[in-house]
């Protein structure tokens, strides 16, 4: 409170940011906040946070009704005189902690640079109390400073905790009131617009009920992923493996090869579906110039990925935790579209295809590598594998087929098989040579586990039933 009053006297945007650049900031940033957010139209928008009205302005001509919170009397007064004229307004000064809300009565929860002022234990009653507003199906989203402080003012006492992307994204998806709702994580994005800060993270969440049908036993693909398929732990045993950057088979070698294909240039922006921990996404804008935007659904993935990004200091490259059957890009936003390995999780592959097509530019090239199968009947082993694993795998020539449908031209459909299989002899043959320093580094359990899986891969591919194709088309 003594912090605030500080720093609220004249209730400008400066104090508000504690930064003397807040004018030239808040214009590149509101676009960029605006663009992300779901349609508003209709709904009754709780804005905390508020301030002295940054965003306030905005929200209400989008929504049905805008209540704006602030915790300093003069920020909600400056927001009452610049935007009390509209009719659906609502202006209040109160604690966030201490809020009362109807339950279900909120359709939108917008925060801006404030969960980073609560305590660990604040915030978490706080998410479970955002739970509670929100109706089935409404949205919260909010943007804080993540790793360290940067606004510019000077401050003898800073109130701040900077906490890290995966302490957020934890807490979210850990936190509810009732066992039957949660926090469904849509995206996690870094803004990289706004002063080339790296350290400017947003989130957006949709409260949904609890499925009665699991998978594996969570309520949620992201949710297996991240606590069976991708651990933290099994993520970097991968990369042990495949090569720094790469959680996959024939990873390093094979983006030199296939990226070679697209003739990338300076300045191209090229979204990367399935990105893993980014070392495709690194090699692209390093090597090439060009601005990448790599999506994942596991937020264990984006998590090192993000991390990866500050430390390389490649403002160019940004990452969301994201569901690219659900994300939303505006029509011609991309020159390339890059996926490795990862459309075999994703059932209407069609749809998806659809979207692809519509997010390219004119001209634009999509380059995708990804499991396949070989005309059925399969043998029982590996019909069992691919139930196990959730696969929805086709042909080499019925994935083309589905690019043709979706309005693709130049479609080129080609059955690596042959380059995969060697690709795994390679990596048995390294992984011999790096046993005991992997096994000092993790376990002997981790490193046959990873072993025999490509073991049991060669068998799969030696037989028939796997393949593993190589695809790319152009847009009109």
């Amino acid at each position: 409170m003594t912090f605030w009053k500080e720093h609220s006297k004249a209730a400008t945007v400066e104090e508000m940011m504690l930064d003397s650049r807040a004018r030239e900031l808040t214009q590149h940033e509101l676009p960029e906040i605006l663009s992300v957010l779901p349609s508003l139209a209709g709904s009754r928008v709780l804005e905390l946070g508020a301030g002295i009205g940054r965003f306030t302005s905005h929200l209400l001509t989008k929504a049905g009704h805008v209540t704006a919170v602030d915790f300093m009397e003069s920020f909600v007064e400056r927001n009452r005189q610049d935007n009390g004229h509209h009719s659906n307004a609502t202006f209040i000064q109160a604690d966030v902690t201490k809020l009362d809300i109807p339950q279900n009565s909120i359709d939108f929860v917008f925060s801006n640079w404030l969960l980073m002022y609560l305590s660990d234990t604040e915030l978490k009653s706080f998410i479970e109390k955002t739970l509670g507003w929100l109706r089935p199906g409404g949205f919260f989203f909010f943007r804080e400073s993540c790793n360290h402080r940067s606004g510019d003012s000077k401050r003898d006492f800073n109130p701040t905790c900077y906490r890290t992307e995966a302490q957020y994204s934890h807490l979210l998806t850990v936190s509810s009131l009732p066992s039957s709702i949660y926090f469904s994580i849509l995206f996690v994005l870094l803004l990289f617009q706004m002063k080339n800060n790296q350290n400017q993270i947003c989130w957006l969440l949709e409260k949904v009920p609890r499925s009665s049908s699991t998978q594996n036993g969570f309520n949620t693909f992201q949710q297996f992923l991240d606590n069976q398929q991708y651990t933290n732990r099994g993520i970097l045993r991968y990369e042990k493996m495949f090569g720094a950057g790469y959680v996959s088979t024939v990873g390093p070698s094979t983006t030199k090869e296939f990226v070679d294909l697209l003739n990338l240039k300076p300045g191209q922006k090229v979204l990367d579906v399935g990105c893993g921990i980014g070392g495709g996404d690194f090699y692209m804008a390093k090597t090439f110039g060009v601005e990448v935007l790599g999506l994942d659904l596991s937020n264990n993935m984006v998590d090192i990925a993000m991390e990866r990004a500050i430390t390389e200091k490649l403002p160019s490259v940004q990452f969301e935790v994201a569901d690219a059957t659900k994300r939303s890009f505006p029509e011609g936003s991309f020159d390339v579209i890059y996926s490795r390995d990862t459309i075999l999780h994703i059932d209407d592959k069609l749809a998806l295809f659809k979207r692809f097509h519509s997010w390219l530019k004119p001209g634009g090239k999509l380059l995708i590598s990804d499991y396949c199968c070989g005309e059925k009947p399969w043998t029982p082993v590996f019909e069992a594998y691919v139930k196990q694993r959730g696969y929805v795998l086709y042909t080499p020539s019925q994935y083309g087929k589905f690019l043709q449908d979706a309005g693709f031209c130049n479609v080129c459909s080609e059955d690596r098989t042959a380059q995969f299989i060697q690709m795994i002899k390679t990596e048995l043959q390294r992984a011999e040579v790096i046993k005991d320093e992997f096994i000092q580094e993790f376990s002997e359990e981790d490193y046959f586990a990873i072993v025999n899986g490509w073991s049991e891969k060669l068998e799969r591919s030696n037989s028939g039933d796997q393949r593993w194709g190589l695809f790319y088309a152009t847009r009109d």
